[in-house]
């Protein structure tokens, strides 16, 4: 089968060229400290290729301003999609609203889930609604919205963001001049409304999701210790705890795989996950952050159905730790995501250049 990787670029490493034979654009210089922290190194895009590579043919297609006229010249069998994006709610579903524009098979969830998880107040209505338990929460787009009553300790998140982007160790907030505070910083830092949450005070995990419908399969769940963290922050999985004080060359011992949790409790949270997964309508794959209230219970604090998938175990990328786990090596990993896109496409019986069939020529 003929797979195109579509994929966002980060960093200055040496670059790798698209299908045009022309080397892909890298992001300007000087950019805010996080803001194409959800993008992959070519490290990470060089091995999600080499993994396709081992039963398919592969082109690199960067999700840039020539996309379009890419693919629609291209017309591989499937596109292999880890592309996030870079301006606007939409910029995880700019992609695959693409590709469903040109009538193209993609892996992953369809633009309208991945806008729905990347704005976290439409991700918890839809919970709330499928009454999937998840964190009471308001939204403030102004100082005047935030709410003059509300349970502390309280999480203060940018509702547009992922990869723990304006989640700081000031995140949590334990009184309202701390809360009026980070409000504030997530309006004029990020510009975009600030989700005040109930911060649930047990333990955290998250879960790895692969396939769908009656084969939809949960990895084994990694747990968060946050012992492991520097003397004096906060218990939250941070953007400092991501990105600043777990470093490859020296990586926190912060996760446990598979975590160390009851029988109940493990069918407690599994099936949290696959309600979520398909309240939301995920497809293929997708990674549940779920945290422990005051009773022990779970509930759900989001989804990423664009997870990240570092391939080094040394970087502590959790959905391919959890596939190590299960005993899926990084290819195998890889390869099973593009397997369950095949499957729920129908694309088997239709590689090698059966495409005509779904009159897509």
């Amino acid at each position: 089968m003929h797979i195109a990787l579509s994929f966002s670029l980060k960093g200055e490493s040496p670059r790798v060229e698209d299908a045009a034979g022309e080397p892909p654009s890298e992001p300007p210089d000087s950019p805010p400290d996080d803001l194409y922290a959800e993008w992959d190194d070519i490290h990470t895009i060089t091995a999600v290729a080499d993994a396709l590579r081992t039963q398919h043919r592969v082109t690199l297609v960067e999700a840039d301003l020539n996309a379009f006229e890419t693919y629609r010249a291209l017309r591989p069998d499937l596109v292999f999609n880890i592309a996030e994006g870079l301006h606007g709610a939409s910029r995880e579903a700019q992609i695959p609203a693409l590709l469903d524009m040109l009538d193209l098979p993609y892996t992953g969830s369809d633009p309208l889930t991945l806008g729905l998880c990347l704005d976290k107040r439409r991700t918890k209505e839809i919970l709330t609604h499928h009454r999937v338990a998840t964190p009471r929460f308001v939204v403030a787009a102004s100082l005047n919205e935030i709410p003059t009553r509300f349970t502390y300790p309280a999480m203060v998140k940018p509702i547009l963001e992922g990869s723990s982007k304006g989640v700081t160790d000031k995140a949590l907030v334990r009184n309202r001049r701390e809360l009026v505070r980070q409000v504030q910083w997530v309006l004029e830092t990020y510009r975009q409304p600030a989700l005040i949450e109930e911060f649930l005070p047990g333990r955290e995990f998250t879960v790895a999701l692969l396939g769908n419908g009656a084969e939809l399969r949960v990895l084994p769940i990694v747990e968060i210790n946050f012992d492991s963290l520097p003397a004096g922050v906060n218990p939250i999985y941070s953007y400092e705890a991501k990105w600043l004080w777990d470093q490859e060359h020296d990586p926190l011992q912060i996760f446990t795989c598979p975590a160390q949790v009851e029988p109940l409790l493990r069918r407690q949270i599994e099936e949290l996950c696959k309600r979520a997964f398909n309240a939301l309508g995920c497809r293929d794959w997708c990674r549940i952050d779920v945290r422990l209230d005051g009773r022990g219970l779970p509930q759900v604090i989001e989804l990423n159905p664009l997870p990240g998938i570092l391939p080094r175990p040394e970087q502590n990328s959790c959905f391919p730790k959890a596939a190590r786990a299960a005993g899926l090596s990084y290819d195998q990993l890889i390869l099973a995501v593009a397997d369950a896109a095949a499957l729920r496409l129908n694309l088997q019986a239709e590689s090698g250049g059966c495409r005509e069939s779904r009159g897509l020529l």
